[in-house]
């Protein structure tokens, strides 16, 4: 590969570590590498555990948004904080052979204290707060978040603390374990824990078979199972859950876990299958323990009596729900709906030289009228990444795309070609471009793709916060409500219209679902 493979990877000290291993690897097949540092939520918010966070993928979000927005080409992670369920888009391109996959105590002085009734322990992950409690109910657990420096220097510090737990694989990779520390091989592992994953572009199928020179088939298929029987659980960072899978003799060996938040209640799983016949394991092993009081125990902890805050005026994957902060009680409902129009075949006589696309939906509607031969269209101008990459998908190349539709009017007056655009739209517009490229003499052409009917309901008033995503969507939810609420928007278009509406609107830093998630995230935090 000629180009530079640029490999995004989280500032810590345990991160770079993993990034620059599989740049070495990479560099060793002859590749040019440049290492993308950057900094995660998790990073930056330490002054709560991570399951109080509430939000899956916190170390791995942001690395996410920077590969969609093509600014590296793969990201380095460690396994065990990727969400089982990664953004569309982006795929595993494989994994490193893995590390030592045990919890470590590391402890001061002496290790009498485990005999004692009192003692206290810091963690501040979920998983082995509940297993230390399981087996110590009479101790402490205190909270600690922080790099795995920081963290041994607040052991140091703190008197009334007496172990802190790591993986032992990140203590031992930068070198920092100490003497007073021992594996606690009866404690269940996080998924996928000790191991390093790359994760892809899914379209990228260059450096997708590069990543996959340095898989390690024998960790990928244990950590799929633990991560597949995570996922069948519906856990993530906010649930106890505990899974590993290892190979021996020609047999893949699993267990799993699920507990109580408190340590009180415990389900236990074993699993031994011959290699090949391993597929259903991670199935098998996670009905068990929903069968066995699993499901009740996810309830328990998923569940909360608080009303919902948030309402999204627009549907969400249960993906997405996963996304939110641990505050966050969102409910979400489509306040538009969509009507695709027939498209007249007049307007398709002839090549059209500028055309405008400003939604996926005037995509949807021109490949479901037409197929992509009949439309001859010179020059394609969109908004939005998503847009972009449907229209190329479906109908051909575009010529420039911008963030929103006032920023495309700004560069269509000043660069394009021409005096005249068609440009497919809804019935309700409620942006600038049209107004802005006639009062600078150049005629538009509105031909009406589709209709936008308002669709909203009334929210409840424990609602703080609404998530906007069209010019429209505030129009219909405004038609309804009259409550103040904090419009969180998906761009400067959206934010304009809620702007004759609400005193608080807070913008997206990119156009996507996911990064609303994140405003309003950072809201709670």
């Amino acid at each position: 590969m000629s180009k530079i493979i640029k490999i995004g990877t989280r500032d810590s000290e345990l991160a770079l570590w993993q990034a620059k291993t599989v740049q070495q690897l990479l560099e060793n097949l002859g590749h040019k590498t440049e290492l993308v540092p950057v900094k995660s939520t998790g990073d930056l918010v330490l002054d709560r555990p991570l399951y109080q966070l509430g939000i899956t993928g916190i170390f791995t979000r942001t690395l996410d948004i920077t590969m969609l927005n093509n600014d590296i080409d793969i990201a380095v992670h460690s396994s065990k904080d990727v969400p089982t369920l990664l953004p569309k888009g982006i795929v595993q391109a494989g994994v490193i052979k893995r590390g030592n996959v045990n919890d470590t105590l590391v402890f001061k002085n002496n290790e009498e204290f485990l005999s004692a009734k009192d003692a206290t322990i810091a963690t501040g992950s979920l998983r082995r707060k509940a297993q230390w409690l399981n087996r110590y109910p009479t101790h402490t657990i205190a909270d600690i978040r922080g790099n795995v420096n920081s963290r041994l220097q607040k052991l140091k510090d703190n008197e009334d603390w007496n172990g802190t737990i790591f993986a032992a694989a990140g203590i031992g990779r930068i070198g920092v374990r100490p003497e007073e520390a021992i594996n606690l091989d009866w404690m269940v592992p996080a998924p996928a824990q000790g191991a390093i994953m790359i994760t892809a572009l899914e379209d990228d199928e260059e450096v997708r078979a590069i990543c996959r020179e340095l898989n390690h088939e024998e960790t990928e298929i244990c950590i799929n199972i633990e991560r597949e029987f995570l996922n069948r659980l519906e856990g993530g960072c906010t649930a106890p859950i505990g899974a590993l899978a290892y190979i021996k003799n020609e047999e893949v060996h699993f267990k799993g876990v699920l507990l109580s938040e408190d340590g009180t209640k415990r389900i236990d799983v074993t699993r031994v299958k011959k290699l090949g016949e391993h597929q259903d394991m991670a199935k098998f092993c996670a009905d068990f323990v929903i069968e066995r009081g699993g499901k009740r125990l996810m309830d328990t902890i998923k569940n909360s009596t608080k009303k919902a805050n948030v309402y999204s005026t627009k549907s969400l994957t249960e993906s997405q729900r996963l996304l939110f902060h641990q505050k966050v009680k969102a409910e979400s409902i489509d306040f538009i709906k969509i009507s695709l129009n027939r498209i007249h075949p007049r307007f398709l006589k002839h090549e059209i030289e500028n055309v405008i696309i400003t939604s996926k939906n005037a995509v949807e509607s021109l490949i479901t009228n037409y197929s992509a031969a009949e439309l001859q269209f010179k020059n394609i101008y969109c908004v939005g990444r998503r847009t972009k990459r449907l229209v190329e998908q479906k109908i051909g190349k575009v010529t420039h795309s911008e963030k929103n539709a006032k920023a495309l009017a700004e560069y269509l007056v000043e660069y394009m070609d021409g005096t005249e655009v068609t440009y497919f739209c809804s019935d309700l517009r409620l942006d600038d471009l049209p107004t802005i490229l006639e009062e600078n003499h150049i005629k538009v052409n509105e031909v009406e793709a589709y209709q936008t009917k308002y669709d909203g309901v009334k929210v409840n008033d424990s609602i703080e916060g609404v998530m906007f995503y069209s010019p429209s969507t505030v129009q219909s939810f405004v038609k309804i409500n009259n409550a103040e609420v904090i419009a969180f928007c998906i761009g400067e278009s959206t934010a304009k219209e809620a702007k004759k509406h609400f005193n608080d609107v807070r913008v997206a830093k990119v156009p996507t679902v996911e990064s609303v998630i994140e405003l309003v995230n950072e809201h709670y935090v």
